[in-house]
């Protein structure tokens, strides 16, 4: 395990939908998930979101603020096996490294993460920015990640992780978003 890079990271933003908006847990993942993509698009990191099956459970919440992310629409449950999300050039497909937000932390959160740790991927999951409808299927799957290899941290560790060194435009920008 190494410290995120931007040459070698991706941010990979896992339904963060409508229909999750009841649970208690969805305001601040929601607004985590806007750092992360804000952050990303300050670094110049390649991003992707998923929607799981949006006829039903609605599009990506406004709250998450995307503005030219690519979205891919999925039913499988794990966003890397969805079509399109070769897109977010991860694994074989270039970035060894990704950091993976969104909800729900036991089900397509994680399924997402086994199959990119499976690929390779070095992975890691900002328990701030996932969440679960049930707090034991929240707490449960952060722990499953991590023994499974998944580097589990916070919005801001990944972001300054990424910074490197303070004294940037990059640094200002994104100091913005953590006060």
């Amino acid at each position: 395990m190494s410290l995120l890079t931007r040459d070698r990271t991706a941010l990979v933003v896992v339904d963060v939908q409508e229909a999750f908006r009841a649970y208690a847990s969805f305001a601040q993942v929601a607004a985590q998930c806007a750092k992360l993509l804000q952050g990303a698009r300050i670094l110049e990191l390649p991003a992707l979101v998923s929607e799981q099956y949006p006829k039903g459970l609605g599009h990506t919440a406004s709250e998450v603020g995307l503005q030219d992310e690519p979205t891919i629409e999925k039913s499988v449950f794990s966003a890397a096996r969805a079509e399109g999300f070769e897109r977010a050039g991860i694994g074989r497909h270039g970035r060894t490294q990704a950091v993976v937000c969104g909800i729900e932390t036991h089900v397509c959160v994680s399924q997402t993460v086994h199959d990119l740790l499976a690929d390779g991927v070095e992975v890691h999951v900002p328990a701030d920015a996932v969440g679960s409808r049930h707090e034991i299927d929240y707490h449960c799957g952060l722990e499953r990640l991590e023994r499974a290899g998944a580097i589990v941290t916070t919005v801001e560790s990944v972001l300054f992780e990424l910074l490197e060194r303070a004294g940037t435009p990059e640094f200002k920008a994104v100091q913005g978003l953590i006060k």
